[in-house]
């Protein structure tokens, strides 16, 4: 691993980036119906800005990767925020579906602020690298629990395009502050992009990889499962407002932020697959209460949301760490092995969460939503521990003399 930079880019700005990454998923969701009917487009057909923008982020995971390991990480940073710019001021005067749509699918390039910045902290941290990914973490989590709060007050003051016109203005204000304050901080590009490209066959082909892109995948379907029938539970079983449903559901993503700041804490007192094992663990006792709880005929809201806080403090141990061991797996590749990564993570969860929805049964839907839940991350601690046992032998092997 690299040592500490000198030139390394500062920590805030990073932090910046990695929320304008996320940002743009959820903001302007409160904006749905007003964007509905302005365009007199049906409901499911503008849906597709925020299912089709998940699709564009894993895109632009794989693209942004290898580029920045090609040309650098601030020119392919610069060039993905342009384009986020482009996007943001092109919804803002859409006048049709069709061009709204296609506008927002290019705000999706903004998640490589996220990506950039993870791969920067690589080049650069030295032995600080979890432990700054744990803080970038935190705001990652942050940015979408405040997004459609304060999406939502813009709208009822001055109309949907006012989101996308804050949008613009911040794609615009870091694309000025990448410029003043961002050094290239990856020094031993490829020569050529048929090497990039090759490195996408040689990353795959590793055991590795897939093995954290996995456990990363059935970690974060977890929590999809959570966040699609969630508001179900509380409003079939509980008869819990709207509003409380957004009050309960906003404990997962804190206990992602204790999480992942506790991970950047004391990030380096443990070594990455004891705080994976760790959030893997976590998680599933939580789980475990939870279903004792229901079996044991506890109704309140707090039954059921106070054990799933622990899905959200185990992916803040366990994402940030499996982050830092997937760019640490090929120097020359870092940003393409991240890219990858992602990919996977959002293919595997997108899969979990869907399969989920087809078996979870609506008349009692708490007991299938923590089974389901149950189930996933019980697939996610058996790799985590296939890691674990994997990554020791491999030491066991080295330690051996000649």
């Amino acid at each position: 691993m690299p040592p500490h930079h000198r030139n390394a880019p500062p920590l805030w700005l990073l932090i910046a980036l990695s929320a304008l990454g996320v940002l743009p998923l959820n903001m302007f969701v409160p904006s749905l119906p007003s964007i509905a009917k302005e365009f007199d487009a049906e409901f499911a057909t503008v849906n597709v800005a925020v299912a089709g923008y998940a699709v564009i982020t894993a895109l632009t995971h794989l693209i942004a990767g290898a580029l920045s390991d090609r040309f650098g990480r601030r020119p392919a940073l610069l060039v993905a925020l342009l384009v986020f710019v482009i996007g943001s001021i092109g919804c803002f005067f859409a006048r049709s579906i069709e061009v709204f749509l296609a506008c927002r699918l290019l705000q999706g390039s903004a998640i490589a602020g996220y990506a950039m910045s993870l791969a920067a902290i690589r080049d650069t941290a030295g032995e600080r690298m979890v432990s700054q990914i744990g803080y970038v973490s935190s705001a990652w989590a942050i940015a979408p629990m405040l997004g459609p709060s304060a999406g939502g007050v813009i709208d009822s003051w001055l109309g949907w395009r006012a989101n996308f016109a804050a949008f613009a203005f911040m794609g615009i204000a870091a694309l000025c502050l990448a410029l003043r304050y961002l050094p290239e901080t990856h020094h031993h590009r490829s020569t050529a992009m048929s090497k990039q490209l090759g490195g996408y066959g040689q990353l795959l082909r590793s055991a590795q990889l897939w093995a954290y892109g996995l456990c990363m995948a059935a970690s974060i379907g977890t929590l999809y499962v959570f966040i699609g029938g969630a508001p179900a539970v509380a409003m079939q079983a509980y008869g819990t407002s709207a509003a409380m449903v957004g009050a309960y559901m906003g404990l997962v993503p804190a206990g992602f932020i204790v999480g992942s700041f506790t991970l950047a804490r004391c990030g380096q007192r443990w070594q990455p697959i004891q705080f994976i094992v760790a959030g893997r663990l976590l998680t599933c006792a939580g789980l475990l209460v939870g279903v004792a709880l229901a079996v044991l005929g506890f109704a309140h809201p707090l039954a059921f949301f106070g054990p799933c806080v622990c899905v959200g403090l185990g992916n803040g141990l366990t994402m940030p760490t499996a982050n830092s061991r997937v760019l640490s797996i090929h120097a020359g590749f870092a940003g393409t092995a991240l890219g990858l990564a992602s990919a996977m993570t959002a293919i595997g969860a997108g899969a979990i969460a869907f399969a989920a929805g087809l078996f979870v049964d609506e008349s009692h839907p708490r007991t299938a939503l923590l089974a389901a839940m149950s189930t996933t991350s019980l697939l996610s601690l058996g790799i985590a521990v296939f890691i674990a046992r994997s990554e020791r032998r491999q030491r066991c092997i080295r330690s051996q003399p000649d």
